[in-house]
C-alpha cells in the first residue's frame, strides 16, 4: 500500500571538481504485506536507485564521478482518495479510452523546463556571500 507520494529536489555537489547540479525525482513510501517500509524513486518516469546511496548517484555532468546527493526541497503529492471534498472526476469511459491524447503527449522530462533560479544563494550579498 502506499503512504507518501512526493517530489524530491536533490542537490549534487562533486567533491571533485566542486560541481553542483540538481535533479528531482518522484519518490513512493510504500509498505508491503508484511508491515515493512520502502521508498522507490524514479526519475523522468524510469525506476532508479535511491539517489542518497552512492550506488544512485548520478555521474557528475564534468567529470563523471559521484557523490551522494543530499535533499533540498520536497513537495508532498496527496494520495487518492484525498481528504473528503477533494475534487475528482468519475471516468465514465475505460482509461484506455479517456483523454487519449495523454498516451501521445510528449514526455515531460526533466530537462524539458527551466528551472527556478534561487535568487539568494551564491547572490553577491546574499547571507554568506562576500
Amino acid at each position: 500500500m502506499i503512504t507518501e507520494l512526493a517530489v524530491e529536489r536533490v542537490e549534487f555537489t562533486c567533491g571533485h571538481c566542486w560541481h553542483t547540479f540538481g535533479a528531482d525525482y518522484d519518490v513512493q513510501y510504500y509498505r508491503d504485506e508484511n508491515g515493512d517500509e520502502w521508498e522507490y524513486f524514479t526519475r523522468d518516469g524510469d525506476s532508479v536507485p535511491s539517489p542518497y546511496e552512492p550506488e544512485g548517484a548520478p555521474p557528475c555532468p564534468l567529470c563523471g564521478r559521484r557523490w551522494v546527493g543530499r535533499l533540498t526541497a520536497r513537495r508532498p503529492v496527496p494520495v487518492p482518495p484525498g481528504p473528503a471534498g477533494t475534487p475528482r472526476l468519475r471516468l465514465t469511459t475505460s482509461r484506455e479510452q479517456h483523454r487519449t491524447d495523454r498516451r501521445t503527449a510528449p514526455r515531460l522530462d526533466e530537462g524539458g523546463h527551466e528551472r527556478p533560479q534561487d535568487t539568494t544563494a551564491g547572490a553577491p550579498g546574499a547571507p554568506g556571500e562576500p
